[in-house]
C-alpha cells in the first residue's frame, strides 16, 4: 500500500490513505486526540475499518435491488447488504487504491479510473478527490467526475467523527439545515415519501443533543436542498468539550448515521483501543440514496457531455 499524504496548514492537519482516497486522521492544534475514527494500521482499512473515511461510489449508499435502469438498460450490480448494493458494491472506490497525482504541504489530488462495466456500471469514468486546507482550519474536498457513457455518480466521503476522543459520541450536539428527511423501509430504503422533520426525531434544525444510546436510531438522509447548489453551510456539530465543525456543501443531502453497528474487534483505533457502538457519527454529504429508483429525487445520472462535481468544507475551531 501507498504511502499515506500527510497535509498540515494552519491549525488542522490530517493524512490521507491512496486506498479509497481515506481520510484516516484529522488534528486540531492544541487538540490531544484526533477528531475522526482510524487507526494507524494500514490493513485495518481492507477489513473492520473497510469504509471510515473512505471516498465511497461509484453510488453511496443504497441501491434496491441492485439493479437501476440506465440509458434504458437494466444494469445488475454485486448485491453486498441482502439484496441491495450498499456503497458501490464489496469493492467500489472504497476498495480500490487511488493514484496520487500531486501533492504538496497543504493539499492532495488523488485519481481513480472504472473502466466500462466493472461491477456492473457503464462507461470509461474517471474520478478526482482533492483534499485543500486554507485559512486557520479548513478542509474542502472536492469529489469530480466524467464518463464517456451515460452511468450513475453519487461519491461521498465515510468519515465518522467524534470531536472528544470519546468512547462514545454522548454529549454531542447536531444542528442541521434540513426541513425535510427520506423515511426509510426496515431495509433501511428509502420508500420514496419526503417527509417533514417537524415533530420528528430528525429535526435537528436547532442544536439539538445527540442521543447515542439506541433511543433514537437515524440511518437516514436530511433532505438539504432538491438539487445540487452554491457551497452552503448545512451543518455543525460540536462536542462536550468544545470543538467544532462545519459543514458547507454544494450537495443535496446528507446521511446522517448514529454508528450504532461499529465494531472493530480487536484493531486498535486512535484512541488505544478497539471502536465500538457509538464510537463516532457519520455525515455524509451526498445525492440522495436509492435515487435511480425514485423519479422525484435528484438526478445521478452523469452524461457524456456533463462534470459531475461535489465540494465539501470542513471548518474546526476549539473554544
Amino acid at each position: 500500500m501507498t504511502d499515506r499524504i500527510h497535509l498540515s496548514h494552519g491549525d488542522l492537519s490530517v493524512s490521507i490513505l491512496p486506498r479509497g482516497a481515506t481520510l484516516a486522521d484529522v488534528r486540531l492544534a492544541g487538540v490531544p486526540h484526533s477528531l475522526t475514527l482510524g487507526g494507524a494500521d494500514d490493513a485495518a482499512y481492507s477489513g473492520p475499518m473497510r469504509w471510515f473515511g473512505a471516498v465511497v461510489g461509484p453510488v453511496a449508499n443504497r441501491i434496491s435491488g441492485a439493479r437501476a435502469q440506465i440509458g434504458g438498460v437494466t444494469c445488475h450490480f454485486p448485491a453486498n447488504e441482502g439484496a441491495n448494493t450498499l456503497h458501490g458494491g464489496p469493492t467500489g472506490t472504497s476498495g480500490a487504491t487511488w493514484r496520487v497525482a500531486n501533492h504538496d504541504a497543504s493539499s492532495a489530488c488523488f485519481t481513480l479510473d472504472l473502466p466500462h462495466g466493472t461491477d456492473g456500471f457503464p462507461g470509461n469514468r474517471h474520478l478526482t478527490a482533492r483534499f485543500v486546507l486554507t485559512g486557520k482550519a479548513t478542509m474542502t474536498l472536492t469529489l469530480s467526475a466524467v464518463t464517456d457513457a451515460q452511468t450513475l455518480i453519487n461519491l461521498a466521503n465515510h468519515s465518522y467523527w467524534n470531536l472528544d476522543g470519546t468512547a462514545t459520541t454522548v454529549g454531542h450536539r447536531l444542528r442541521v439545515a434540513a426541513d425535510h428527511y427520506l423515511p426509510v423501509d426496515a431495509r433501511c430504503l428509502p420508500t420514496g415519501e419526503i417527509a417533514p422533520v417537524d415533530h420528528t426525531p430528525f429535526d435537528f434544525r436547532q442544536p439539538r443533543l445527540w442521543r447515542a444510546d439506541g433511543s433514537e436510531p437515524i440511518d437516514h438522509n436530511l433532505c438539504l436542498a432538491r438539487s445540487r447548489r452554491a457551497l452552503t453551510p448545512v451543518v455543525q456539530l460540536t462536542g462536550a468539550g468544545g470543538i467544532s465543525m462545519d459543514i458547507a456543501t454544494t450537495a443535496p443531502g446528507l446521511q446522517v448515521y448514529d454508528g450504532r453497528t461499529i465494531d472493530t474487534g480487536q484493531t486498535i483505533g486512535h484512541q488505544g483501543a478497539p471502536y465500538g457502538p457509538y464510537a463516532g457519527i457519520a455525515l455524509e454529504t451526498q445525492d440522495w440514496p436509492d435515487a435511480a429508483a425514485h423519479p422525484a429525487f435528484p438526478d445521478i445520472r452523469l452524461q457524456p457531455d456533463a462534470a459531475y462535481n461535489h465540494v465539501t468544507a470542513y471548518s474546526f475551531s476549539n473554544y
